[in-house]
């Protein structure tokens, strides 16, 4: 077989293959075999006529064309992999040769991946929403610490957000009792919008003995009973503000690990900086890819758009399914428009196609490339992911053809590792920010600190997890 390649316009090329009349033959016995399974022939069991009576019988064209229609695709692939063409779409084939007899030739016109070539990716300025560890956030950290050991006293003071009051409340729809929003010394904390929104108005600002009438439409979280209109009667009984403990050295030594309040705020402090940088780290990966997509000159291919789109809705589909739905039934459970929902997974998709190809742009401008130890390391991970031994994996990958894969998959990892590493961090005004992690002996921390049970508002109980951008378990193009 021989093969030459013609480049053409939009990222596609013209494959030219050729194969001598005795290659084809091989198609054709192919051909005469699959004919011999389908057709009864007297005195012959099902597969067993010889080629001589079939052709005699059906003549060779019929062959000939079953040859063409089975053959040509792998002489294609055997050709697209001979001239390393990366592929992204079907080919157009069009047979210009020995359609009757004789040798065979025929064009592949076929779309390929682009190879971009990005400027400035070493040297991305990425804007992160992180400022640094204020004293008025170590205080709210603390005072969060306080307030678990808070007490209630009595009050003469109006209710305000933040305490609470003793009520005695009732509803009614259409006049009739509402036992389940009706309740007999109920302590309730003003502010907290725990209720309906009017009970919080209608209580700021009053005290014992208050009696309370009003109308309310029940909120969202109420599900099915949401908006329905509700009367309301509560009678305040009793107020109680909230009193936080002195902070003391004595406090914090009998209910933490730290021996002072200045070691406290310091404990508090670190863990505040070390979380708030954990989780600027993760958004500068993040960010950084949208930025180095950015950079990348041409518009993503519709085919491998189309690819991922393909696989984003396979994997939803398959994660609803897993609750007893189907997308549409996902849909209108989660209030989604189709169309809407439809434009944003091409948008999600067709980012992640750029980001790949900036991606496969930096591996190729760095010479990146993972070394035999890397790959054994990836494929250790994989076994003990799935639980298989070490040798049946990476049998199952080359068996698979899937060995390059995870070799090109590790190196746009390393790619994208050498993007962050090399972005610079700043705020919102262009203000450069350190969010360098501590060395493992400063973020050593004591076991049991009270205050690490005390996370602050804004920042999750757990460091997020890392995203993977390798893929090295799904069959992917290398």
């Amino acid at each position: 077989m021989d093969t030459s390649i013609e480049p053409l316009e939009g990222n596609k090329v013209k494959l030219h293959i050729a194969i001598s009349a005795q290659e084809f033959e091989s198609a054709i016995n192919a051909a005469f075999r699959k004919l011999a399974q389908e057709v009864r022939i007297p005195g012959f069991r099902p597969g067993k006529a010889p080629r001589r009576i079939l052709e005699a019988r059906f003549g060779a064209d019929v062959a000939r064309e079953q040859a063409l229609k089975d053959g040509l695709p792998e002489f294609y692939a055997d050709a697209v992999i001979a001239e390393s063409i990366d592929v992204i779409a079907p080919p157009e084939i069009e047979i210009t040769a020995g359609e009757e007899s004789g040798d065979v030739a025929f064009d592949a016109v076929v779309e390929t991946r682009p190879q971009v070539r990005l400027a400035g990716y070493d040297e991305l300025r990425v804007t992160l929403d992180y400022t640094p560890v204020a004293d008025a956030d170590v205080d709210r950290q603390v005072d969060a610490l306080r307030e678990r050991f808070a007490d209630l006293e009595d009050s003469d003071d109006p209710l305000v957000d933040g305490s609470y009051a003793s009520l005695d409340l009732s509803a009614t729809v259409d006049d009739e009792p509402v036992d389940a929003l009706s309740a007999t010394d109920l302590l309730y904390e003003v502010g907290s919008d725990g209720l309906v929104p009017a009970l919080d108005a209608e209580l700021r600002g009053t005290g014992p003995g208050a009696v309370l009438e009003f109308t309310d439409t029940l909120p969202d979280r109420f599900g099915d009973q949401a908006g329905t209109e509700v009367t309301f009667r509560a009678i305040v009984k009793e107020v109680k503000r909230k009193v936080l403990p002195d902070l003391t050295d004595e406090w914090v030594t009998e209910n933490t690990d730290s021996e002072s309040v200045d070691a406290l705020r310091d404990e508090s402090r670190r863990r505040m900086e070390l979380m708030g940088k954990l989780q600027a780290q993760m958004g500068m990966r993040d960010k950084a890819l949208e930025e180095l997509a950015s950079l990348v000159p041409v518009e993503a291919p519709e085919p491998l758009v189309g690819q991922e789109m393909e696989q984003r809705l396979h994997d939803l589909m398959h994660r609803v399914q897993q609750q007893g739905m189907s997308i549409p039934q996902w849909l209108a459970v989660t209030g989604q428009d189709q169309t809407a929902f439809l434009d944003e997974i091409r948008s999600g998709a067709t980012k992640a196609v750029l980001a790949d190809l900036a991606l496969r742009a930096v591996v190729t401008q760095e010479a990146i490339e993972p070394s035999d130890e890397d790959v054994d390391q990836e494929i250790e991970r994989l076994a003990e992911r799935t639980g298989e031994k070490v040798q049946k994996v990476r049998r199952d990958l080359d068996r698979r053809g899937l060995l390059e894969a995870v070799r090109s998959d590790l190196a746009r990892g390393k790619a994208l590792q050498f993007v962050v590493d090399a972005a610079v961090a700043v705020d919102s005004e262009g203000n450069e920010l350190d969010i360098e992690l501590p060395t493992p002996e400063a973020s050593a921390e004591p076991n049991g600190d009270a205050a690490s049970t005390a996370p602050t508002e804004d920042s999750p109980s757990e460091p997020p997890l890392e995203r993977d951008d390798t893929v090295t378990t799904e069959e992917s193009e290398a």
